[in-house]
């Protein structure tokens, strides 16, 4: 990706006012600022935005213009059904996920949603709120109309706006107009501080898109050329050999816009691209902190995705998934470890090993040591019986 014009960033960073370093001076003194509302279909999100409101698959083909707004809702809205079927909790309107006011007990049955469920239910709520108090809050759009094609894209507020389509096409008796409120800055003035402090401020951006945002900030200081298209994970990961030190005039200005991080939390959370795309998307999903993610990252990249999923799944520790990635014994005595045969400790060991080395190179040594394909299939099975065995012993412990 080929580096902007030195100028354009000089401008970009002078658009952000001091309200985002916190003195509380208001960001429209600008008289190009204005209010407005809006036809919802000449609005759309921002395809880099760092914190994914859609799932991914979905956030891709929205943003590839494979399908409109109304279809990427309802493609949410059919994962969630299937999910709640499964859980025993089948809908046919999205308004029957919020909690039933003569249920006094709602919060105590409430169990395991689905991120998908979470997110249809938020926005869900958000949507009525917005049909029974108006929007009070309006979004802020960046104007980059073309000739006579009047569009804007947004820089803050996506929440808000897929909320408003899902009040429109999936909420009976709709009686609004199709407009949506709307804080217009021109394309110039765009920032992508501003959009970052929006994102900090709110309900906080999970570890992964935490570690976009970083990126993106890094990557328009060293004067990258932020597309306005669906990119992939990639497109973040060149922030991976930027850093603070050369752009040293810029550093206060992107800690704060971070919510104030020290410099070593950020090198932290940056780091969290180097996890496979698979990884990426179910730590994002889930909002696994980053905390338990950077042990995973020394870890073959090949694996990355299931340590994530153990982590979900068994709702590991930080130092459990120390443990796991590293291969360090847990705390115990002398004593205590001589209760074992040195056989079964031996065994413990070879699991913390699993994910330094590859099913191919285990195969090879089994070969070598048995010099029989036959006899090494049937060492392998006889493992498989053992392990299950002992899994067992773990459930039933």
């Amino acid at each position: 990706m080929g580096k902007g014009n030195t100028n354009r960033i000089d401008e970009l960073l002078a658009s952000v006012t001091t309200d985002l370093m916190g003195d509380g001076q208001a960001t429209f003194q600008d008289n190009s600022i204005r209010v407005e509302r809006l036809l919802l279909e000449m609005v759309r999100p921002d395809p880099v935005q760092p914190r994914r409101v859609l799932p991914e698959a979905i956030h891709l083909r929205f943003h590839n213009n494979h399908v409109t707004p109304t279809q990427a809702l309802r493609e949410l809205v059919q994962i969630v059904q299937i999910a709640a079927r499964q859980r025993g909790r089948p809908f046919n309107s999205v308004l029957e996920l919020l909690p039933k006011a003569d249920d006094e007990h709602e919060e105590e049955t409430a169990v395991n949603l689905s991120p998908e469920e979470q997110l249809l239910h938020d926005l869900v709520n958000l949507a009525v709120t917005i049909r029974d108090d108006g929007q009070v809050n309006p979004l802020t759009v960046v104007d980059v109309s073309q000739g006579i094609t009047r569009l804007f894209r947004i820089e803050t507020g996506e929440r808000r706006y897929w909320a408003t389509w899902l009040l429109r096409d999936f909420i009976p008796n709709y009686t609004g107009d199709g407009m949506i409120p709307c804080i217009i800055i021109p394309e110039r003035q765009s920032s992508v501080f501003r959009q970052a402090k929006e994102n900090t401020a709110r309900s906080g951006l999970t570890a992964v898109a935490l570690a976009r945002q970083a990126a993106l900030l890094l990557l328009t200081v060293h004067g990258y050329q932020i597309p306005a298209y669906a990119i992939g994970n990639d497109f973040y990961r060149q922030a991976l050999d930027l850093d603070l030190r050369s752009k040293r005039e810029y550093t206060d200005m992107i800690l704060s816009a971070m919510g104030r991080i020290k410099r070593g939390q950020f090198s932290y959370i940056k780091g969290l691209l180097r996890l496979s795309d698979e990884a990426l998307e179910l730590a994002d999903r889930h909002d696994i902190e980053e905390k338990k993610l950077r042990y995973v990252i020394p870890v073959a990249s090949e694996y990355h995705a299931e340590i994530v999923r153990q982590i979900i799944d068994f709702n590991l520790t930080s130092k459990q998934v120390k443990e796991l990635c590293e291969g360090e014994a847990p705390d115990a005595s002398q004593e205590e470890f001589e209760k074992f045969s040195p056989a079964a400790l031996k065994l413990a060991k070879v699991t913390h090993a699993i994910s330094t080395t590859t099913p191919q190179e285990l195969a090879r040594a089994l070969m070598q040591q048995e010099k029989d394909s036959a006899i090494a299939q049937a060492r392998l099975q006889a493992m498989r019986k053992f392990i299950s065995e002992a899994e067992r012993y773990l459930t039933t412990d």
